[in-house]
């Protein structure tokens, strides 16, 4: 199995789960200290897979040069509003469909790149990307129209949520190209360094919102550190697939995910899952096919 297809599916796989988590702590904690949570509590484990690396590839810390800053920096505070955007539109809309709304990330990693980057990828896997959205807006019956967008404002924060996510991902594999190292080594630096600027970020806006919501950061600190560990898994996975493959791709495949989210949202939240599903399945699945075969 190709190193990306592997940490992909890792980032997949964790995603679902800390999204979950992190719709349990919403109920005790506003959107920005939800946020926070996924940052703060990451962080040391971040350093502590840096550190391992560095030793286990025998590699030394790299300088960072400006190019890798500029990307780094917008990519920390897209995924900040993107994160955030996610969690406000759970406050609107059912765990399913506001991860699926989000979903569209893959689609608008492919067109921002194409735009912004002049990122190229074949007719295949345009399709690929394509069916992959389709099939995950099916499963979750989601009014695509602008009408819905404008008029329910847990739309708008989902659709938000999958552009700044976007943006955030296609600047994540800059930046980790920028340093020109060893790839997974770079992917875990970029990771280090987002979070440490977010942690900051996170608990300043926090303090400076909610000072409670600190100290309730801590009381719940079970939940945040599951939160925090899913979350470093989880981009460690993004990071190291975006890093090694093309942005869109890596998302394309990473809709697997919403295999898990239909699982959590069925055995944890207990709400509804309908036949349609069936159809959105099978399109996610030829999606995947068609990327890992042709594309």
């Amino acid at each position: 199995m190709e190193t990306w297809i592997a940490f992909t599916l890792l980032a997949a796989f964790m995603q679902a789960v800390r999204t979950a988590g992190q719709k349990k702590l919403s109920v005790h904690l506003n959107s920005m200290a939800t946020t926070g949570v996924r940052y703060l509590y990451a962080l040391p484990f971040a350093i502590i897979y840096l550190v391992f690396l560095l030793e286990f590839r025998q590699q030394s810390l790299p300088e960072l040069n400006p190019q890798f800053l500029q990307y780094a920096l917008i990519a920390c505070v897209m995924q900040i509003v993107g994160t955030a955007c996610l969690v406000a539109a759970f406050k609107y809309r059912n765990f399913a469909v506001a991860t699926s709304l989000a979903k569209t990330e893959a689609i608008q990693v492919a067109i921002v790149g194409a735009l912004v980057f002049s990122v190229s990828m074949s007719f295949l896997g345009w399709l690929s990307v394509v069916i992959g959205v389709v099939g995950v807006l099916i499963l979750s019956k989601v009014k695509f129209t602008f009408k819905d967008i404008f008029q329910n404002p847990g739309a708008g924060f989902g659709l938000a949520s999958g552009l700044a996510l976007a943006i955030t991902t296609l600047l994540i594999r800059e930046s980790s190209l920028a340093l020109n190292i060893d790839l997974m080594v770079s992917a875990a630096v970029t990771l280090v360094f987002m979070i440490t600027v977010q942690s900051f970020i996170s608990v300043i806006y926090v303090w400076l919102q909610d000072k409670n919501q600190l100290s309730l950061m801590f009381t719940h600190w079970r939940l945040c550190l599951f939160v925090g560990i899913t979350s470093v898994l989880g981009s460690i996975g993004w990071f190291t697939g975006a890093s090694y493959q093309n942005a869109a791709y890596v998302k394309a495949l990473g809709q697997v995910e919403f295999f898990i989210t239909l699982f959590l949202t069925y055995r944890i939240f207990k709400e509804k899952i309908t036949l349609m599903e069936y159809l959105g399945m099978a399109l996610v699945i030829a999606s995947v096919i068609i990327l890992l075969l042709w594309a």
